[in-house]
């Protein structure tokens, strides 16, 4: 009982203090242009925002799909594990600096700090092949992040993405939202897996799939999402899908051990060119 009441008054100081941040750093948060803007409004009202990289004009984009091609190109020929299923290959690239110069432009950054309202770190990022199977686990089942409080993931299509690839798929915002009822009884099946995620059928008990969002999108399709609050998952796929997952949290964020595999050596992580300098991330 006593564990008890500690736990939940630190919780209090801790929200509290994370509120508190909020208010005095509003002040500090970057400009943003107005289609910028357009992005941070719609995260915090869906959890969601798909645009492309053109749209971005992001200057270092050449050099970053010239780099993530190449690694693609480098990936191990898949096999099934133990339960005869394909797990996704992926590689942290995040001490590639391609990929981080691509991470920490200032445009992203800025439209990042304007949604998380604080601070931001760059977590890092995972290049990701998803690869066919018949059925629901890991990533497929829908579920939500919990790095921190908010956090901002972007997915970057390296190849055309139909349904028969497999997209990303979300539960808008506005129907799960905290003060609805299906808020609770998606936690309460999620709960039940201890958070592993629900399937499809689990989930058609509460949303109907119709009012499920899947984004197909062109080689280059760029989707913005906030994983803790967006319901979320990859769907079943008969065709490989290849993408970017570049991760970002407030700094610090509220779970930092949750973070660690976007550096460290849970992935395989190419090695550095001769001329490359390791990137610090977290920063």
């Amino acid at each position: 009982m006593l564990d008890t009441i500690t736990n939940k008054i630190f919780e209090l100081k801790s929200e509290l203090g994370y509120r508190t941040a909020l208010l005095n750093h509003a002040k500090n948060l970057p400009a943003l242009e107005l289609r910028d803007r357009l992005i941070v409004d719609t995260l915090k009202q869906e959890g969601v925002y798909v645009t492309t990289l053109d749209e971005l004009g992001l200057t270092s984009t050449p050099q970053l799909l010239d780099a993530a091609h190449s690694q693609l190109s480098s990936m191990a020929t898949p096999s099934y594990n133990s339960a005869g299923k394909l797990l996704p290959q992926i590689y942290t690239v995040t001490d590639l600096p391609e990929f981080s110069t691509w991470a920490q432009e200032q445009k992203l950054l800025n439209i990042i700090e304007n949604y998380i309202g604080l601070p931001v770190a760059f977590q890092g990022v995972h290049l990701r092949k998803d690869l066919p199977n018949e059925n629901q686990f890991g990533t497929l089942l829908w579920h939500k992040d919990s790095e921190d409080r908010r956090m901002v993931k972007i997915i970057i299509y390296l190849t055309d993405v139909e349904e028969k690839d497999g997209p990303f798929e979300y539960v808008p915002r506005s129907l799960t939202s905290l003060y609805s009822l299906n808020y609770y009884r998606i936690y309460h099946k999620l709960w039940k897996t201890e958070y592993v995620g629900i399937n499809d059928e689990e989930l058609k008990e509460i949303i109907p799939k119709s009012a499920w969002k899947s984004c197909p999108g062109a080689a280059g399709t760029v989707i913005f999402t906030d994983p803790k609050v967006a319901l979320h998952h990859g769907t079943l796929r008969t065709e490989e899908r290849s993408a970017l997952f570049y991760v970002y949290t407030a700094n610090p964020p509220k779970r930092p051990e949750l973070c660690t595999q976007y550096w460290d050596d849970t992935f395989a992580r190419p090695e550095l060119s001769k001329e490359s300098d390791s990137v610090k991330v977290g920063t």
